[in-house]
């Protein structure tokens, strides 16, 4: 709507759209900083102690992401203390797994590689939260700088924006990761994705255009005919992880997601498979686990595989790499239906 015909019906432009500063004061939450943004039925949250993740998004007032049992939770102690990094792994809207390592723990010439690697678990400086027009168009960005460091080792920038503007339901996110080190460094990076009940349930169908796909373990590969549905929640059931051999379109993007059929709600990915040329899922129908993630990737299965097959994903000494990531809520028939001809359309042409 045109900036002098909106304002002759709202009072403040906060009525529908806004970035405000939050700190939560309760449980393993206590003292997490985020910025809230609304945009008119949109709302999610950027963990400013997080490295602006997302840890939680709805539409419509329809929650999408996952949380695991420990619940939304800032920064701990043991976040990236082996085995025990499960307990703060919660999931969220999405999460950035990396950069020395972005599956499981694992441990080489005495040194240590934590689960998910330690940008997850990094605090944002340099920040900036703005409102602004251009022209007619209204816009959210928020910035912010994460780095992964260490003496004598390795020393990784990350600057993060994030946008959205009024009247979309699209979020951009924008990383630029340079090598700040003089010399070469490993970049491994995941984006997990992750969706949770009510839009994921037995009514929501994985979409991706995918040639192939590989179970991660023997018990993974005997369900990857099953990589598209989800089902009832079973009581003590594995994980299961698939590696998705993708096609991209015509410019080289990649588009996948999830889709309730019941609700008319979907989400949309897009992205650049020159940057993250492999598609993880990640599938647990464990109650209480119930969840699906969607990880685009510039790794398989984590460090210790990359070593195994000499396939580390490096940086010279600051050079910058740039990855954009879109996402997309789909609202009703129409979006899903052109949505799935778009994914169909990529595959019939790959054939």
């Amino acid at each position: 709507m045109e900036k002098q015909k909106l304002f002759k019906k709202i009072g403040s432009l906060q009525q529908l759209l806004y970035v405000r500063e939050l700190e939560y004061h309760n449980g393993r939450a206590d003292k997490l900083r985020v910025y809230d943004v609304k945009n008119e039925m949109l709302n999610f949250k950027c963990m400013i102690d997080k490295c602006l993740d997302i840890s939680e998004l709805s539409y419509k007032g329809v929650n999408f992401n996952f949380l695991s049992k420990p619940g939304l939770q800032g920064r701990n102690h043991y976040d990236t203390n082996g085995e025990e990094a499960l307990r703060s792994i919660m999931g969220g809207m999405f999460f950035t797994a990396g950069y020395e390592n972005i599956c499981a723990p694992y441990t080489t010439n005495n040194k240590n590689y934590p689960m998910h690697g330690r940008m997850r678990t990094t605090p944002c400086e340099n920040l900036s939260a703005d409102c602004y027009y251009e022209n007619d168009n209204y816009k959210i960005v928020i910035k912010g700088e994460a780095r992964e460091a260490e003496l004598f080792g390795e020393n990784m920038l990350l600057r993060r924006k994030i946008e959205t503007s009024f009247g979309s339901k699209k979020i951009i996110l924008t990383d630029e990761v340079e090598n700040q080190s003089y010399r070469d460094e490993p970049f491994l990076v995941l984006y997990h994705i992750n969706f949770g009940f009510p839009l994921l349930d037995t009514d929501t169908e994985i979409i991706a255009p995918s040639k192939s796909v590989k179970g991660r373990e023997d018990y993974s590969e005997n369900k990857k005919s099953k990589w598209q549905i989800m089902e009832e929640p079973i009581d003590n059931e594995k994980e299961y992880c698939f590696s998705h051999e993708v096609i991209s379109n015509a410019n080289n993007f990649v588009t996948a997601g999830i889709v309730n059929n019941k609700l008319n709600l979907g989400f949309k990915i897009t992205y650049d498979k020159k940057h993250l040329p492999y598609l993880l899922e990640w599938k647990s129908l464990m109650s209480g686990d119930y969840v699906v993630g969607l990880e685009p990737s510039n790794g398989y299965f984590g460090r210790e595989y990359e070593e195994r097959n000499n396939s580390l994903h490096m940086l010279k000494p600051f050079e910058k790499e740039k990855i954009v990531l879109e996402f997309e809520i789909l609202d009703g028939k129409d979006d899903i239906n052109n949505f799935k001809n778009e994914i169909r359309s990529i595959v019939y042409e790959e054939k």
